[in-house]
């Protein structure tokens, strides 16, 4: 059964409702291809967006080898200044890399949960 309000509703038309719907008959306005170029331009920023992060990350880290390089030699040679105990000490307190893979599904089930329930 239809309702009668929804109906009416679409059969009763007043002046702005005329006005509109003339409006939205009428032929598209001629651009002669601007908006083809306008989107064209659009377009073009967007992936010189998308490609500069990564590629200025890149240049960055190219910079970037030869003095990390250099932090490395110098950490590796101090590091036998440290004494044994001190370092079992130390890496008995960094977790398993089972409980980082554990920790790491967990985290991605829970982002998932919450997109699902944004949805």
């Amino acid at each position: 059964m239809i309702s009668k309000i929804i109906n009416m509703a679409e059969r009763m038309k007043d002046a702005e409702d005329r006005l509109l719907e003339s409006m939205f008959d009428s032929s598209p306005v001629a651009d002669n291809g601007f908006s083809a170029s306008v989107v064209g331009k659009v377009r073009r920023r967007v992936w010189l967006r998308r490609l500069t992060l990564p590629a200025f990350a890149i240049l960055g880290g190219a910079v970037a080898v030869k003095p990390l390089a250099a932090l490395l030699m110098a950490v590796t040679s101090l590091s036998s200044l440290v004494p044994r105990d001190v370092v079992n000490s130390a890496l008995a307190l960094v977790p398993q890399a089972q409980t980082i893979v554990l920790g790491a599904m967990l985290l991605a089930a829970c982002m998932l949960a919450l997109r699902t329930i944004e949805d």
